[in-house]
Order: structure tokens, then C-alpha cells, then sequence
């Protein structure tokens, strides 16, 4: 047994989201020798990039999550404004990227998950994105850890999904079956140019919490399937390019399209890096 299994194992035993409650607190501790200290070694160790940054030493901050959510310099990132476009939603890694076939995204070695699990278990939800193509971005630690639009959207519908809280690394996504289907996620549904769109925010060991621009921190007191709506008397329209949530501790991020209605750069594959703004691939007319 070699140490990525170990890693894999030791999570099914782990209380998981005792762990990431604890690891929440203490990303949140504001004393000032505490939370410089994390942050400066946190720089070191995962070779942040903090010239891109706003603020950029550990005493600009706030405590560690205010650091990990950090913004960027207004010019650090270019967003494609070609009107066929979709653009990255984040700074990361493509973990898989393809067609839905089945009602089934590809996960690694072969295994997949269920479209309609993954959007919370409503056949009528998931529904529109059956034949269409899905992306899998994986938000490493030194990621920028907020989350942009890939095209316009008018948000009709929040789903938020308790779940395990499984690391969402590559070593745990090749070994733990249905993965970003078992972890506790939020997904977004957007009414878009395509059709309707789905972002689906995952969360995992230590992600402390998920927050969105309309609704902010989402913690559901209850951990049952919750679903809120938006009707046109209270229209959320997010441009290309605007931020619409933002990551405490890292994650991935899963987007779904319809069938025939985006196709993606064909340079992307499994492991190439991507910057949020980039082109990432186009509206099919």
C-alpha cells in the first residue's frame, strides 16, 4: 500500500466535517503573530503568486480565509469578451472535461458519477444537460479561490447537497468512486444564451464553507437537500467574467451544458492548467 492509499483510506475513518469545522476556526483566528504566521508559511509551502494580489503581505489580511479568498489586482486577469466565448471560471487544473453520456460524467480510471445525483437527485433538473458536456476544474491551494462566470446568466434555481467531505485532490478523485456526487456541494442553475447552464460548487476536507455573491455563506442548519428558486421579481443577471461565489480552503468546481450547445478548446485534457478569463470554449450556433 503506497501513501496516496493511505491518504484515500484514512478519509473514509476521518470525522470529516469535524475536522473541516476545526480547520474553519482556525482559518478564521485573527490574532496577529497566529494568522501571519499561517499565512507566510502557507505562501511559502504552495508558491503563491501574491504579485497578482491586492494586498500582499500576511498583515494585510484579516485572518487566514480572508488571505485564501484574497482578491486580485483589477488588471491581473483578462476576461475574453468575444460574444461566442465561454470562459474559465477559475484558476486550476482540468480534472475531466467532455460529453454527459448516459446521465454519467467521467470521473478517472474509468469511473463516473450520476448527473442527476450530482444536482441533488431531480430527474426534471438535470434533465436539459442529458447528451450535453460537463468540465471538472480542480482548485489547487495556491489557486486564486474565487469563482467567475463563463458566460451571462440570469440564476433561476440554488440547490444545496449535504454530503461527505472527501479531499477532492487527484490521488482521492481516481480512488474514491462518485466523488463529487458524495461530497457536500452547491449547485447553481443559470437561465444563459445556451439554455440553462449549471455550476456546481464541491466542497471538501477543510473547506471550511461555501459562499455565493446573492446569498453569501451557505450553511443550511438542516443537512437535507434544500432548494431555493428565483423568480423574476428578484432577478440575479451575472455578466460574463463576474464573480459569483468564492471557496474558504479550495475545492472544484463542475459545469454542465446542454447537448450541441458549447464545445471546448480542443487543446484542454485532463491536467492542463487553466486561468480564470481565458478562452475556454465556445457557443455553438
Amino acid at each position: 500500500m503506497n501513501v496516496n492509499d493511505l491518504f484515500v483510506y484514512s478519509q473514509y475513518l476521518a470525522p470529516q466535517h469535524l475536522i473541516s469545522r476545526g480547520a474553519g476556526k482556525i482559518a478564521e483566528c485573527e490574532h496577529p503573530k497566529f494568522k501571519n504566521a499561517l499565512i507566510s508559511w502557507f505562501i511559502e509551502k504552495y508558491g503563491v503568486n501574491m504579485s497578482e494580489a491586492e494586498r500582499q503581505s500576511p498583515e494585510d489580511f484579516k485572518h487566514f480565509n480572508d488571505f485564501f479568498t484574497r482578491s486580485l489586482k483589477a488588471d491581473a486577469r483578462t476576461i475574453d469578451t468575444d460574444k461566442q466565448s465561454i470562459v474559465s471560471p477559475v484558476d486550476g487544473a482540468i480534472s475531466q472535461l467532455g460529453g454527459i453520456k448516459q446521465g454519467q460524467i467521467f470521473q478517472a480510471k474509468g469511473q463516473s458519477f450520476s448527473l442527476v445525483e450530482l444536482l441533488g437527485g431531480d430527474i426534471e433538473r438535470a434533465q436539459p444537460f442529458m447528451g450535453g458536456n460537463f468540465a471538472t476544474i480542480y482548485l489547487s491551494p495556491k489557486d486564486y479561490h474565487r469563482i467567475h462566470m463563463p458566460i451571462t446568466g440570469t440564476l433561476k434555481e440554488m440547490i444545496y447537497i449535504p454530503g461527505k467531505l472527501f479531499s477532492v485532490n487527484p490521488a482521492t478523485a481516481e480512488n474514491v468512486p462518485r466523488l463529487f456526487a458524495r461530497n457536500e456541494r452547491v449547485a447553481a442553475i443559470f437561465d444563459t444564451e445556451l439554455g440553462p447552464m449549471a455550476m456546481v460548487l464541491v466542497g471538501a476536507m477543510i473547506v471550511a464553507s461555501i459562499e455565493t455573491v446573492w446569498s453569501g455563506l451557505v450553511a443550511p442548519l438542516k443537512r437535507d437537500v434544500k432548494s431555493l428558486r428565483y423568480d423574476d421579481h428578484e432577478q440575479i443577471t451575472l455578466e460574463k467574467g463576474a464573480e459569483m461565489g468564492r471557496f474558504k480552503l479550495g475545492s472544484t468546481v463542475v459545469l454542465a451544458f446542454p447537448e450541441n450547445t458549447s464545445q471546448f478548446v480542443e487543446s484542454l485534457k485532463a491536467g492542463s492548467d487553466v486561468r480564470m478569463g481565458e478562452t475556454f470554449g465556445k457557443i455553438q450556433s
